[in-house]
């Protein structure tokens, strides 16, 4: 399926599938789009509204894609000197070529080529970053995942339902339900019925939040 890099509204670049209408980012803004949902409501919310204090927080990102997600989630590891242990899943990772056009290492003024470093290291093995950020990519499908009780926080960043609706079923949410631990969050930038009806049916309490620019909501998700 054709695939080509293009700019989004915050001058970020992300990856387009034609043939889809769909892109790995929002074309109002990659950078935003990720810090308002994952950063923001996801990371941040948790540390500071729902962790007991603890030293080390654990993140599973569904879709790893172009790194974005870890990128961001690392620089706030080392602003707030926050250990975090990183897992992305991915069962198409993103293609050499594709990462070259990416701007993330120059827009976010990043030092030591560590958006090249974070897709270097090789998958299914764990790798220390930096020293606060820890990283293992693992490639395999999401219904692959069976964690139990492992994760603080999820990151579901899969394809929109409309062109990829088996990624969010029951069975899947269900799955992460179970990865997380208790009080652990789920944050994804889509709000659809469906996908709050299957939340809300494994167990999760849900909450509706105002969406990142050019979108009016996205999902919070809590194990209670």
């Amino acid at each position: 399926m054709q695939r080509k890099i293009i700019t989004t509204a915050d001058g970020s670049k992300t990856i387009q599938i034609e043939g889809w209408n769909e892109q790995y980012h929002s074309v109002h803004g990659a950078i935003q789009e990720a810090n308002h949902v994952y950063i923001e409501h996801g990371l941040l919310f948790f540390n500071s509204e729902l962790n007991s204090e603890k030293n080390t927080l654990t993140v599973l990102e569904i879709g790893f894609g172009t790194g974005l997600n870890a990128i961001l989630s690392l620089l706030i590891s080392e602003q707030q000197k926050l250990q975090i242990d990183y897992v992305g899943v991915e069962a198409y990772p993103v293609s050499s070529e594709e990462l070259k056009e990416l701007n993330y290492q120059e827009v976010l003024q990043l030092k030591n080529n560590v958006f090249e470093n974070i897709h270097a290291c090789n998958w299914e093995s764990s790798h220390d970053i930096t020293k606060h950020f820890t990283l293992t990519k693992l490639k395999k499908f999401f219904s692959d995942i069976n964690d139990i009780n492992c994760y603080d926080i999820i990151y579901f960043d899969a394809f929109g339902a409309r062109v990829q609706p088996e990624l969010w079923t029951e069975d899947i949410f269900k799955k992460m339900y179970d990865a997380l631990r208790l009080n652990g969050v789920l944050v994804t930038y889509s709000c659809k019925g469906s996908v709050k009806r299957a939340l809300k049916s494994v167990g999760f309490s849900i909450e509706r939040l105002n969406g990142p620019p050019g979108k009016r909501h996205m999902l919070r998700a809590i194990k209670r």
